[in-house]
């Protein structure tokens, strides 16, 4: 990571509620692609993409680029204490991300998947 993450850069990132829903969600997800957020938290492509660049630009999030699809995830050199933030956050309150996670998991992602699992 170029610049250390602070605490009050990342919690001015939560502080918007698109952002830390994707952070949660990633908590226990190894990747999310744009469409399973987009799916997930029922916003526009457009939308989630400005936020993730925020994340990204924090390193927060890192991106993977497969074909035309972009994956996220937490980034592997996250401090202890931010990644324990993010986790708390994510299982603190179950009913918090239920509606989320449901569309998550009921989604069959096929806007990400090679034609050949189509």
């Amino acid at each position: 990571m170029s610049d250390p993450l602070t605490p009050p850069a990342l919690f001015k990132a939560l502080a918007d509620d698109t952002r830390a829903r994707i952070c949660a969600l990633l908590v226990d997800s190894p990747e999310l692609c744009v469409c399973e957020l987009t799916g997930a938290l029922a916003l526009s492509q457009p939308k989630i993409s400005r936020h993730l660049a925020l994340l990204r630009k924090l390193n927060v999030l890192m991106d993977e680029r497969r074909g035309q699809w972009v994956y996220y995830r937490l980034h592997p050199d996250l401090p202890v204490w931010a990644s324990e933030v993010l986790r708390q956050a994510a299982h603190s309150q179950p009913c918090w991300l239920e509606a989320e996670r449901a569309r998550l998991a009921g989604a069959a992602a096929t806007c990400c998947e090679p034609p050949a699992r189509r």
